[in-house]
């Protein structure tokens, strides 16, 4: 098993590859992990039974699940704001649904975290913020009596600003699932130092990183782990000082060569520690 600092287990995202699962699953043996991060749309728009069994006869530990909402657009840092997570009134009742749904997915797998987007915190318009909040507990709720948490992802807003707002929700079910280059590519701060504020709520890590942008305002760049503004040594460290105690997974989503940007993302974690 591959480990980081001789106790952290770390394994992939399973998106990072853009292949079927069996592909999958023959890449992570030639990587020597078994711990995934699990995209679990698929099950959710087809036949759940089959994909279940098919995950399962992997043997894989799966450190937490992830879903995706549909109408999410990336084209830049406005449309993001507009259209992630579960702020576009529109899409309220059918992202319930969709989080419900994979909620109880991941009840059956046994997995204690399902992580998404769930949009950005924008406290300059109150009846927003409160709308939003609300819409967290009923999801958290519905978590909370199935056995799981929610890991909401870092990077679209400052470490400060999430650290308020899941102080006053308050809410067991809720946890992070922090992601360096998220705050990079947002602009939203530096991770070494958002690690420490969000220290408390920290159940899952996302291995990645990015360069941040050259023009206020647009996305930053993601690269190979190491290669980019994150810090990876220095990250990782502050981890250690903070008492993280979870799993690591192995993101990218850029660049032509994965296999390779992971292979070199995994051997550059398992040596710094």
């Amino acid at each position: 098993m591959a480990k980081v600092f001789g106790r952290w287990p770390i394994g992939v995202c399973s998106w990072s590859f853009h292949e079927p699962l069996e592909t999958v699953a023959h890449l992570m043996k030639e990587l020597g992990v078994e711990h995934i991060h699990l995209a679990v749309g698929p099950a959710l728009s087809g036949d759940s039974r089959k994909w279940m069994a098919t995950v399962r006869s992997f043997g894989w530990t799966i450190t937490s699940t992830m879903i995706g909402f549909g109408h999410e657009d990336y084209s830049t840092l406005e449309t993001i704001r507009l259209t992630g997570g579960i702020v576009p009134d529109d899409h309220w009742d059918t992202d319930r649904e969709l989080v419900a749904r994979a909620v109880e997915v991941t009840r059956e797998l046994k997995v204690p975290f399902l992580s998404f987007h769930a949009g950005f915190l924008d406290q300059r318009d109150p009846a927003r913020a409160r709308t939003f909040a609300t819409r967290m507990k009923t999801l958290a709720d519905c978590a909370q009596a199935a056995g799981v948490k929610l890991l909401l992802e870092t990077g679209q807003e400052t470490a400060e600003d999430l650290a308020a707002f899941l102080r006053s929700l308050n809410h067991p079910a809720v946890r992070v699932n922090f992601d360096p280059a998220n705050m990079i590519l947002y602009g939203k701060g530096k991770p070494v130092d958002a690690a420490k504020v969000l220290a408390p709520w920290i159940s899952h890590i996302h291995v990645k990183d990015a360069k941040a942008a050259a023009v206020p305002g647009s996305w930053g760049t993601e690269t190979p782990w190491g290669d980019g503004e994150v810090g990876g040594v220095a990250f990782l460290k502050a981890l250690d000082a903070v008492g993280f105690n979870g799993a690591l997974a192995i993101e990218r989503e850029g660049g032509t060569g994965r296999m390779q940007d992971v292979r070199k993302a995994l051997d550059r974690c398992v040596g710094a520690g």
